[in-house]
């Protein structure tokens, strides 16, 4: 059942991807271009390791790469995180296919073949926490009918040849139809087989065995999950941290808990070895943290005895001596290898905070990007419509009750009392009907659900983005709950209508109920969604592309927006001023270098500023240059002006230091070919869209 479930969806998400694009029919230069942004770089090294004439010579480009940026030679195994490119393009030119299936499908068919894996990853996982295969089918139904929600789209067109009112689907569970190469995508999969793993370890009573190959099950998956997504090491902190709240407040076996902690400190270390000892990696907090906990332990060994003021008291000062311990690490750790790669994220942390306002230029980026803003209301309501939500809150509710119960009486009387299990991963307790005798208990299992749940919930909250990390759990975590008979136990003996058959009844009964619903309701819409057919349209783009490869020599340097520029790479092989993997604090120097094209700055500064970087040609958009997507103050436009210190455009408000500026806008006033522009910047393409500039050499 849930591998059915798994390869269900996975033609889902397919059918929908070909239906929005028809893929099988267009280009291949649009089939390129629908790579959009970070998309685009990441499959060219793909295409790039397939073009080359040997896999020895696909290795040695990437290692000793200079066409990635401009005048640099670079590691790519080193900086980004592209194994599963390589991966895929070495099993590709070996196995016996290449008749068979283009290499574009290959790709795409990899990346859905995983959200076959995520489902059935996320179906386990439910079936394990509630004791019942319904828990995981309701979970994999409420990831699908949550995964599509119609919004008006860009870049495709209905087949009748109308635009206005496209349709593509608005993702709240995952958004791999229309962003395929994405890290996350790649990623997430192994992350939700890591939580399955975690689940079934913490259950008590397994045998050596079993525990042994649930331990390396876990470690497999964090090591995969680590290697394919450059944020790994963030989204572990996370979980890092809600396993020390649970370890802190024994609600998980030390032991366990030290296995764990380790697993990801050892995980992430084979991962900086085969990047080549990312100093990014080495300097993550994730190492910090995790050691100090390490470390604290050995020195508090007492942690977890004593009264409850005593023991309060010890663990306020277990969690000072581990900050205090992880800042310090951390800080020592970065200054002997001179780390900057991740300052930008902690700038963007700052302010995100409201530790003050900003304007450094890569941490508005992030913060005016709606991605990373608050997680809109709008995706409570589509929740609901599903009835995740309000299932998910019940659960949540009656968990966190019994969670708080659990923690206190930890604190007061120790661990190892007589208790009442509320999960079905718990060992052999007195039954839940003798009142009195023993108090409510949370399985490790069940525990860490909840907190996986929260910690990953408030960063859902906090950076909208994030929402992937989380929904897929919510249906778990929902779905496991509905179906668990402690959950209904504890309920109707709290509202005392307690017997065992009532509590079966209820198990199965509101799971069904629930089915049927999203069944009755979702069924036609889905139906629809598969019937509706659009096709890619990006006219503008196909000819600029077409223009670059046919006109400039092969060797060329490109300059422009960091998302165009990574459609450049794949579609032609140009060379790049800059790209979207923005980890790097000498490539974020580049592109706000590159983007004084589209600040008030004199033609001979902007033409100063590129040739530096070894730019033959410079690529403007009108849509950057009149933006007006973004609130005055978010435009790419303001941010630069921000950050040169010149008043912004438009009626506002601006800060009483800035000045005005003593130029026009490049990107405005070089259309109008007045003779400083034109001595300096020869227009050699433009369409509706774009306006490419060929720069004057020796000047």
């Amino acid at each position: 059942m849930a591998l059915c479930t798994g390869l269900l969806t996975s033609v889902y998400l397919a059918t929908l991807h070909e239906n929005d694009l028809w893929f099988s029919n267009i280009k291949e230069v649009e089939r390129e271009i629908s790579f959009r942004t970070e998309c685009g770089l990441y499959y060219s090294y793909y295409k790039q390791m397939l073009q080359a004439p040997s896999l020895v010579h696909g290795f040695h480009d990437l290692m000793y790469d200079n066409k990635t940026e401009s005048m640099r030679t670079i590691n790519l195994l080193q900086r980004m995180n592209i194994y599963q490119e390589v991966f895929l393009s070495v099993l590709y030119r070996v196995l016996p296919i290449q008749k068979y299936l283009e290499p574009v499908y290959f790709y795409i068919y990899t990346l859905f073949g995983l959200q076959a894996v995520y489902v059935t990853a996320l179906y386990v996982t439910s079936w394990l926490l509630s004791g019942t295969w319904l828990s995981g089918l309701l979970a994999a139904f409420w990831y699908i009918t949550n995964s599509c929600h119609l919004r008006t789209s860009r870049g495709s067109h209905r087949t009748d040849g109308s635009c206005g009112h496209c349709l593509l689907c608005r993702t709240d569970t995952t958004r791999v139809e229309f962003t395929i190469p994405l890290r996350e995508n790649w990623a997430l999969p192994f992350f939700a087989v890591q939580i399955a793993a975690i689940t079934y370890f913490l259950r008590p009573n397994l045998r050596p065995l079993s525990e042994r190959l649930a331990l390396l099950a876990i470690f497999l998956s964090t090591f995969v999950f680590s290697l394919m997504w450059q944020f790994n090491q963030f989204m572990m902190l996370v979980q890092a941290l809600g396993l020390f709240a649970l370890d802190a407040l024994d609600m998980l076996p030390a032991l366990k808990a030290t296995w764990l902690y380790t697993i990801q400190v050892a995980a992430l270390l084979l991962v900086c070895a085969l990047q080549f000892f990312n100093s990014m990696i080495l300097g993550s907090l994730l190492i910090s943290f995790n050691l100090s906990v390490l470390i604290a332990r050995k020195l508090q060994k007492n942690l977890k005895t004593g009264n409850f003021l005593n023991r309060l008291g010890k663990l306020l000062l277990h969690l000072f001596v581990i900050l205090c311990l992880t800042l310090f690490l951390n800080n020592i750790i970065k200054k002997a290898l001179s780390l900057k790669s991740d300052e930008h994220i902690f700038k963007f942390l700052k302010a995100k905070s409201g530790f003050g306002a900003t304007r450094d230029f890569d941490a508005n980026l992030y913060l005016c990007e709606e991605a990373f803003g608050l997680l809109p209301w709008d995706t409570f309501g589509r929740l609901s419509d599903t009835l995740l939500l309000h299932a998910y809150l019940f659960v949540l509710l009656v968990t966190v009750t019994a969670a708080l119960a659990v923690a206190l009486r930890n604190l007061r009387s120790g661990f190892n009392v007589s208790v009442c299990c509320l999960s079905s991963d718990c060992p052999a307790q007195p039954p839940l009907e003798q009142p009195g005798k023993c108090p409510v208990h949370l399985g490790a299992a069940t525990a860490y659900s909840l907190a996986h749940t929260v910690v990953f919930g408030a960063l859902a909250l906090s950076t909208m983005r994030m929402k992937y990390l989380w929904t897929p759990h919510v249906c778990v975590f929902a779905a496991s709950g509905l179906c668990s008979p402690e959950v209904w136990g504890l309920l109707l003996k709290v509202t005392r209508l307690y017997n065992p058959a009532r509590t079966c009844v209820m198990r199965y009964a509101v799971p069904m109920l629930t089915l049927s619903y999203l069944c009755c309701k979702f069924w036609p819409g889905v139906m629809e969604e598969l019937a509706e057919l659009r096709e890619f349209y990006d006219p503008d783009t196909v000819e600029l592309m077409h223009w670059i490869s046919a006109n400039t020599p092969g060797t060329a340097v490109f300059a422009g927006s960091m998302q165009l520029l990574a459609g450049v790479k794949l579609c032609t092989g140009r060379t790049l001023t800059n790209h979207p993997h923005y980890e790097d604090s000498s490539l974020r120097a580049r592109t706000k270098s590159v983007y004084q094209i589209y600040a008030k700055r004199p033609p001979e500064d902007v033409h100063a500023l590129l040739r530096a970087l070894g730019t033959d040609y410079v690529i403007l958009e009108d849509s950057i240059c009149y933006e007006r997507r973004h609130p005055r103050g978010c435009r790419l436009r303001d941010l630069l002006d921000m950050a040169n210190g010149h008043v912004m455009d438009g009626p506002g408000e601006n800060d009483p230091d800035l000045k005005l500026a003593d130029h026009p806008r490049f990107c405005e006033e070089i259309k109008r070919d007045l003779p400083p522009y034109t001595a300096l910047f020869t227009r050699v393409f433009q369409n509706k869209t774009f306006h490419v500039y060929r720069l004057a050499r020796g000047k």
